[in-house]
């Protein structure tokens, strides 16, 4: 067996996570179907959250010269904005940028860090024992290779083969509505014709290399199967029909119709088989969540599935990667069929006035300050909390912890991602001082946990009397004291650093 982990799929999940194990140890190998990277891009748009994921790998640097910051979201394509720049972060924006992009960089990442992607190869069949897993795949030029590991993760998108052979359910509602998209070389170059497109609720986004995208929901054809292939006529004449004008577009590179067929996963777990990414969760693509919401599965799956190949992993790690994402799932799914049924509300004839009242109303909502950071965390993932392990635990924990700048002893000023960044290890923060903190980490953990004695860091409120805090490698809090008694603080952080980083070495 020379593989540890086989990752089915080479989409921005899989890739992620190949990176998070490979970065851990892990021996991965990933298996795609494709021959070629994907060259057209569905998903535009890196949130918030998934921005500070990149900040915690190290690798934003590679995301944020290639893509444009934007500072305001959409819910439901409503006028009132989501005010990302608001929120409590650093990286208070979308990051515009194109899916093929996303994925050469964690690609080109996960070669570094030792990867084998191997192109080419389509999955026929997984099978599980109590050892390891064996999956059976059509390899380039004909014949098959059965690759074996002790884990499997299907990131292998809505008709997942890997979720099928683990006999895992994907409950939820068929297409009932589809919407169209388009790449097109050339458009309408008076700008009269994008705005009033714009206006009557057509996306319009510019995309490197001259592109512009349009999307569109055209009432007379959002009955239409998501299977039947898109023309440039038919394109052509919803523009038409919607904007009263085709907006001139021509020389499409890439044309698709996407339908709001919502599915998730009975389980994101089954023995050593797993889930994440459109494998474990498909829905409609509204606010642009689908992709963040993979990379965050990715991110807390990571460095959990790598314990338990390291065997480190205290009882129960793994199988809370299903407690904690798959609701966060859940929410996704029902915040996008809110959203799609605001949309064909609003396409319906008899439903148009009523449903111009209630987007009103929902504007008027969202100027509202508590109610458009509500949403706002919600749609950026920056809200997303893990329910806590234990009863009284403090009002931090599962939150993501906030990016203060820290200044540790004997160290330069640095910051709680950049720390993160470094080997992507938990990281116990003294922030009472104390050297005996250290070194009481270092002996029992010390392979798995960065403890760092904080002199100074900077003010924020839900820091205010907390002595030490846990971060895990995904950037949620395990555990935060605010106990000032050194020897009930040692007892404590003993239990949280067994209960979630193993038994001490």
């Amino acid at each position: 067996m020379n593989t540890d982990v086989m990752v089915v799929g080479a989409g921005p999940t899989g890739l992620m996570l190949a990176c998070e194990l490979a970065s851990a140890g892990v021996r991965t190998r990933i298996l795609e179907r494709r021959t070629e990277p994907q060259r057209d891009s569905r998903a535009l748009s890196l949130h918030p959250r998934s921005v500070e994921l990149m900040d915690q790998r190290g690798l934003l640097d590679r995301f944020l010269p290639l893509g444009r910051t934007v500072p305001g979201w959409h819910f439901a394509g409503l006028r009132t904005r989501l005010d990302f720049g608001a929120l409590d972060s650093r990286h208070g924006y979308t990051l515009f940028l194109a899916q093929a992009r996303t994925e050469a960089i964690l690609e080109e990442r996960a070669h570094e860090l030792g990867v084998e992607v191997s192109r080419g190869y389509e999955v026929l069949g997984v099978r599980q024992d109590g050892d390891g897993v064996e999956v059976e795949a059509r390899v380039p030029g004909g014949g098959t290779e059965t690759v074996r590991g002790l884990y499997a993760v299907g990131c292998d998108g809505g008709r997942s083969v890997v979720r099928q052979a683990a006999g895992i359910g994907f409950p939820g509602t068929d297409e009932t509505l589809t919407g169209v998209l388009g790449d097109f070389a050339v458009v309408d170059p008076q700008p009269g014709a994008l705005d009033v497109a714009r206006a009557r609720g057509v996306l319009v986004a510019p995309l490197e290399g001259g592109l512009t995208r349009f999307v569109c929901l055209d009432p007379e054809r959002i009955r239409v199967p998501a299977r039947e292939p898109v023309t440039l006529e038919e394109f052509r004449a919803s523009l038409i029909r919607i904007t009263g004008s085709d907006c001139g577009v021509a020389e499409p590179r890439w044309l698709s119709r996407f339908g709001n067929a919502t599915r998730l996963a009975e389980r994101y777990r089954s023995g050593r088989i797993l889930l994440a990414g459109d494998a474990a969760h498909i829905h409609f693509p509204a606010a642009g969540q689908g992709l963040n919401t993979g990379l965050q599965d990715a991110v807390n799956l990571g460095w959990k599935l790598a314990a338990a190949v390291n065997g480190w992993a205290p009882p129960g790690l793994l199988d809370s990667y299903d407690g904690e994402r798959r609701p966060v799932g859940r929410s996704v799914t029902e915040n996008t069929e809110v959203q799609t049924l605001l949309a064909e509300l609003t396409l319906i004839a008899q439903y148009r006035r009523p449903a111009a009242a209630l987007r009103e109303l929902l504007d008027h909502l969202l100027g509202m300050t508590e109610v458009n950071r509500w949403l706002a965390d919600r749609i950026s993932a920056l809200g997303t909390r893990y329910p806590p392990t234990t009863p009284g635990a403090d009002p931090l924990v599962g939150r993501r912890m906030p990016d203060v700048g820290l200044t540790a002893a004997g160290s330069r000023a640095t910051r709680v991602y950049e720390l993160l960044a470094q080997d992507s290890r938990f990281v116990l923060l003294a922030l009472a001082g104390g050297r005996a903190v250290r070194e009481a980490v270092d002996a029992g953990w010390g392979s798995r946990v960065t403890a760092v004695t904080v002199d100074t860091h900077d003010e924020h409120a839900d820091l205010d009397g907390v002595t030490e805090v846990l971060v895990r490698p995904d950037g949620h809090v395990a555990w935060a004291t605010r106990t000032t008694d050194g020897g009930t603080r040692d007892d404590e952080r003993a239990r949280a650093l067994t209960a979630w980083a193993g038994a001490p070495s």
